[in-house]
C-alpha cells in the first residue's frame, strides 16, 4: 500500500483531509438547522413581518453555509479519493451513495424553502421534523463506512 502521502496532493493530503472534515462540520450543521428553521417558518402567517424575516434568515444560512459548505465538501472530498485512489473500494463507494443522497436532501430543502418563501405550507409539522432526521441518519451511516470500512 502507498503511504498517504504519494500521489498528488504529497504533503498537502492532511490539510486537506482537516479542511474536508472541517467542511463536512458545517455542511451537516446547516443540514440541520435549515429544516429546523422551516419547522418554526412553517408556523407563521404567509405574508407576515415574521413570515419574511424567516425567508431572510434561511435565505442567508442556504447562501452563506449550506451551499459553499456542500461544494467545498464535494470538491475536497474528490480530491482526496483521487489522491488515494479509493474508487474501486466498496466502501467507498457506498459511502459515495450516501453524500449523494445527502446531495439530494439539500436539494429538496432548498425546494421546500421556496414553496415556504411562496406560502405554500406542503408538509404537516410532524412530517417535516421526520425529514430533520435524514441528515443525522446518513451521517452516522458515513461515519461507520469511512472509520469500519466494513468491505
Amino acid at each position: 500500500m502507498l503511504s498517504q502521502y504519494q500521489g498528488f496532493l504529497g504533503a498537502a493530503y492532511l490539510w486537506v483531509k482537516a479542511a474536508h472534515l472541517t467542511f463536512v462540520i458545517f455542511w451537516i450543521a446547516g443540514l440541520f438547522i435549515v429544516p429546523r428553521y422551516y419547522i418554526h417558518h412553517q408556523a407563521t402567517t404567509p405574508g407576515s413581518a415574521e413570515d419574511r424575516a424567516w425567508i431572510e434568515r434561511e435565505d442567508r444560512a442556504r447562501t452563506i453555509i449550506l451551499t459553499p459548505a456542500m461544494l467545498i465538501v464535494w470538491v475536497l472530498g474528490l480530491m482526496l479519493a483521487i489522491h488515494l485512489n479509493i474508487f474501486s473500494q466498496g466502501w467507498f463507494m457506498a459511502k459515495l451513495v450516501l453524500v449523494i443522497l445527502l446531495t439530494g436532501y439539500q436539494g429538496w430543502i432548498t425546494s421546500y424553502g421556496r414553496k415556504l418563501a411562496n406560502g405554500h405550507r406542503a408538509l404537516d409539522d410532524k412530517r417535516l421534523r421526520m425529514m430533520n432526521e435524514v441528515p443525522g441518519i446518513l451521517t452516522a451511516l458515513i461515519v461507520v463506512l469511512v472509520i469500519v470500512r466494513p468491505f
